[in-house]
């Protein structure tokens, strides 16, 4: 019984004080990331700084014909800017608190007020439609009941009588109450969760781990041999007493520049951006939304998919399965029994149940006389009235409550309700019913009439998709916060593996951790067992998604290797997941899985080109400098090599169809044929150069060094683009004809140096050339037999 006090909520002095103290439902929420920071971590990189020294010492050289390379670090600077920036703003928007204003009664009057001006003791006053605005514990319920899938994962409404603890971010389905705040502000369990949610994490990325690993390993080298590069170009252009002559200075650096250039695989970091974002384009167009753009490679590999029961495998909907008799006499009471279903759906301020009784039994000849609202201590609801003159009285609830004393009945409805229905039990009263509402019926006879029988209806897509994963070898584990019975018939009906668990019951992370060893259902989850999952199956080093749509969910989704969240779920877990199925379709992952084998397929594919790239330029670089020649390329020559035999190529390779399966250690793979081909390219150059740079003017030497450099890079490119297909045939002969295009049209000819004549010269690297390719080849095939890289390829 609500106390006096209590009943008139707080007084404005008491109001006043809790505003002065604090106590108020606000709070600060940091942002997820500020702008600088992103901004200093996309453009205040090692190698953004080595190419822009490098680029201002082209523009202090007056050409900025050896400047192009400068544009990649622009570009792939913004990819990251934006996409982080975006992630961002979603971040910053996730709150789990939606209603605008709360009721609340002060000094006995029921007065609005807005979100952030509810205090602690505050009393709510809660009606149908109502958001639960801060933590409460109830002191007056008639028939109360809330909606908290969101934040447990139970997808019945939850009844509350009085003392019951309400949690911020649910909504009133039935009946109204008063509620006494306990938490507001940053205490309340919508603000704690939100301050999780908003945490900023990166998708783990095994290209991106891979190609960081590779910068990071350049960067220990790029010191000392940019250093020994300068003292190279400094002994060879007179040493320091005399490189400051005749302007020797600016060859020296421009030696340099080329030297650097070279080592830096500029263009991998935005290629594998551009597939990512490309993957990610054309994703959208089948409804899928991603957020981070590494994400399209991870669902690759995964090998664990963690699925919620409602709102992912079901529509969350119940629907009416049908009626069975169990009264002992089924003539003429069969219809009044219908009759009494209609009376109950026709509870204007019933629940989810009392809609569909509403929709599919419908009378006229009833009349309500007395309700008694479902309560969760009692668990069921009555009813008394009238037809055509005659009084009944109905109830309608659990079986096991309904059906006591009447074991048949109960047996019935317990072996159905094995099979994954939800069902409820119609009686009518022999005794008046209770005269006090939330009381038990021991004292009321009761007959048995009906079962009603109700069913989750199952996303037509869910069993399909299921089943690809099971042919790809991906483990399923639902988790649902039902009962484990009626999660365990829906998961019999998709054909899912594994045992059933009681998720309640597993007290410790050590015991749900054997569970996860076996079970493919888990029951009863609460929302700290799905995230100790989720960890638990990282720590055995699995790759994990996780799919949801409820705030129950959403710390799961976030912690998961890919979260995935359906389309209408929550503003929360849409933000802190990776990938959004906007129209809520199940089956859009097969794609999302097809897209990211191809981005980390054909990633790894042409991550082989560009350190290619960077191996030949570090031994060019070290040759050189050691031999004190003058550098065999110049920036745009490199350029020219890296455009036509490496960029435009792997831009055309990373968005070619590639279905090959996921196996991890890229890295090595990648490593075995790219530091073999590029010293094969090196020393293809070198070979070249040696005897042209003092018996040829410079500028020849180095565009006949060129055009062997550019042979060996193309034959490079020819096999990583096995099988050659039509196609693939006529993306190399396009190249080739663009390179001789390029060294025969007088303006693109002067605009990168390539002073070529058809003499002993050129027919010198264009033999060195073809047998460095013939060197690509032999090592192909030697590879190939010997299963090292190709496999794979």
């Amino acid at each position: 019984m609500l106390e006096a006090g209590t009943r008139e909520g707080l007084t404005a002095a008491q109001v006043a004080e809790r505003v002065a103290d604090g106590r108020v439902n606000t709070q600060t929420q940091p942002s997820s990331r500020s702008v600088g920071d992103i901004l200093r971590e996309n453009i205040f990189t090692l190698f953004n700084g080595i190419l822009t020294a490098c680029f201002a010492v082209v523009v202090l050289l007056g050409d900025l014909r050896d400047g192009f390379f400068f544009g990649i670090v622009i570009v792939n600077a913004l990819i990251g800017i934006v996409q982080e920036y975006r992630a961002k703003r979603v971040l910053d928007r996730a709150a789990l608190l939606a209603a605008p204003h709360s009721r609340v009664r002060r000094d006995g009057e029921v007065v609005t007020v807005a979100l952030e001006d509810v205090v602690l003791d505050d009393l709510l006053v809660l009606r149908p439609g109502d958001q639960v605005p801060a933590d409460a514990v109830v002191v007056q319920s008639v028939g109360l009941s809330l909606d908290e899938s969101m934040l447990t994962g139970e997808s019945d409404p939850m009844f509350k009588d009085d003392d019951a603890p309400l949690l911020s971010g649910s909504h009133v389905v039935t009946g109204t109450g008063l509620a006494v705040v306990t938490a507001v502000g940053a205490d309340s369990y919508a603000s704690r969760l939100t301050s999780e949610i908003r945490k900023h994490s990166l998708v783990r990325s095994e290209l991106r781990e891979a190609t960081n690993r590779i910068l990071v390993y350049l960067s220990w080298v790029l010191g000392p041999l940019i250093l020994i590069t300068l003292i190279g170009r400094v002994l060879t252009y007179g040493g320091f007493t005399e490189v400051f002559v005749d302007g020797r200075w600016r060859r020296a650096l421009l030696d340099a520049v080329a030297a650097v250039v070279g080592m830096i695989p500029e263009g991998l970091v935005l290629l594998t951006s551009l597939a990512f974002g490309v993957a990610a384009i054309q994703l959208a167009t089948r409804k899928v939304l991603v957020q981070e753009l590494a994400a399209v490679e991870v669902l690759a590999r995964v090998d664990v998919l963690c699925l919620d029961k409602t709102g992912t495998l079901t529509t969350g909907e119940l629907s009416l399965h049908g009626t069975e008799w169990v009264g002992r006499d089924e003539s003429g009471s069969a219809v009044d029994a219908e009759t009494a279903l209609a009376a109950f759906g026709s509870d204007e301020a019933g629940n989810a149940t009392s809609g569909i009784l509403g929709s599919r039994f419908r009378s006229d000849r009833f009349r309500v006389t007395r309700r008694i609202p479902f309560s969760s201590a009692t668990k069921y609801s009555a009813l008394a009235m009238t037809v055509d003159g005659a009084e009944s009285a109905w109830v309608l609830g659990a079986p096991e409550r309904v059906l006591e004393g009447h074991p048949d009945a109960l047996a019935r409805a317990t072996e159905l309700a094995a099979t994954g229905l939800r069902t409820l039990a119609l009686a009518r009263a022999v005794d008046p019913l209770p005269q006090e509402i939330h009381v038990p019926l021991s004292g009321t006879r009761r007959e048995p009439a009906l079962l009603v029988l109700l069913s989750e209806t199952l996303r037509p897509e869910a069993r399909d998709t299921l089943g690809y994963f099971r042919e790809q070898a991906v483990r399923v584990v639902v988790m649902s916060g039902d009962n484990p019975v009626t999660v365990a018939a829906i998961a019999r009906e998709l054909q899912l593996e594994g045992e059933t668990v009681d998720a309640s019951t597993l007290a410790t992370d050590e015991a749900l951790a054997e569970a996860l060893e076996t079970a493919g259902v888990l029951g009863r989850v609460s929302p700290d067992q799905k995230r100790a999952a989720v960890r638990l199956l990282k720590e055995q080093g699995r790759t994990v998604a996780m799919t949801g749509d409820g705030v129950n969910d959403a710390m799961a989704v976030k912690d998961a290797d890919l979260g995935i969240a359906m389309g209408t779920g929550t503003a929360a877990t849409k933000a802190v997941s990776r990938v959004v199925l906007l129209d809520d379709r199940f089956d859009r992952l097969p794609d999302v899985l097809a897209s990211g084998r191809r981005v980390i397929a054909n990633v790894e594919r042409v991550s082989n080109i560009f350190l290619a790239k960077t191996t030949y330029g570090i031994l060019l670089a070290l040759v050189s400098a050691v031999l004190l020649w003058p550098f065999p390329f110049l920036p745009r020559q490199l350029t020219l090599v890296s455009s036509l035999a490496i960029g435009i190529p792997a831009f055309v390779l990373a968005l070619a169809p590639n279905k090959r399966i996921y196996t991890p250690g890229v890295l090595g793979r990648v490593l075995k044929y790219s530091v073999p081909t590029g010293l094969i390219a090196g020393v293809t150059a070198i070979v070249t150069y040696a005897p042209l740079y003092r018996s040829l003017p410079l500028h020849e030497a180095r565009s006949v060094t060129t055009v062997a450099l550019f042979c060996v890079s193309l034959w490079i490119l020819c096999v990583l683009t096995r099988p050659l297909t039509g196609v693939r045939w006529l993306l190399l002969a396009a190249v080739a004809t663009a390179f001789v295009l390029v060294c025969v049209i007088p303006f693109t000819s002067s605009f990168f140096e390539m002073h070529l004549q058809l003499d002993a010269a050129l027919a010198w690297g264009i033999a060195a050339g073809a047998v460095g390719a013939a060197g690509v080849e032999l090592f192909y095939r030697f590879a190939k037999r010997r299963a090292l890289v190709f496999d794979r390829l």
